[in-house]
Order: C-alpha cells, then structure tokens, then sequence
C-alpha cells in the first residue's frame, strides 16, 4: 500500500455480498465528502455500515498518514464472501430444507488526489 492511501475493513456482516456490492459500487470512485453524502441520504439498509466503514477509511488515511481529508476519493470497494449460517426448515414427508443465511466482508480503499 502506497503512503498516499488507506484501508477500512468490515468483516462478517450480515448481508449478502450482492446485496453489499450494489452499496458498494455505488460510491466506487466518488470524492470521499459526496460518497458520504450518498450514503446517509441511501434507502439500503447496509448504507449505514458502508458509511461507518468509509469515515474510519478517511479518519485512517488522516491520522495514519497524515493526508488530507478534503482531497480523498474512493479509489477501490471490494466484497468478498465471509461465513454461511445453514439452518434447516421442515417439510412435507419427514424431509428438511437448508436455508442458508450469509455474510460477506467489505473493503474500502481512499487515496489523496494529488
């Protein structure tokens, strides 16, 4: 990782990463300050997780590396796959049914624009 960039990670949140990936390629390449405003203003319920995630980015790239916050955009967003919770219904004739209920991770990398 460059000195001119930071990283946020949210592990195992309890959506599916389809779900997450719409949110997520919502503010890919945004200017951080609009990306937030996107995200406070989403009708997603992930939305808010997303925003938490992408102020500890910027709070990151600001205290870990000293860059500006005001110059920061969303460089790259990434889903990836995380655990699945199986849980079994019953059905008809003394058969069961598997429901699957899974999480994801989400990666969110801010960069200063020089």
């Amino acid at each position: 990782m460059l000195n001119n960039s930071a990283k946020a990670i949210l592990r195992k949140v309890r959506v599916s990463p389809q779900k997450l990936n719409v949110v997520a390629s919502m503010i890919r390449g945004m200017k951080a300050n609009k990306a937030l405003g996107a995200l406070l203003y989403s009708k997603k319920r992930i939305a808010a997780d997303v925003r938490k995630t992408l102020i500890s980015a910027i709070a990151n790239a600001e205290n870990n590396n000293g860059l500006n916050p005001d110059a920061l955009y969303v460089k790259e967003t990434y889903v990836g796959y995380s655990i699945k919770l199986r849980r079994f219904r019953p059905r008809g004739r003394g058969h069961s049914e598997v429901i699957t209920k899974p999480f994801s991770h989400l990666t969110i990398v801010v960069e200063e624009r020089v």
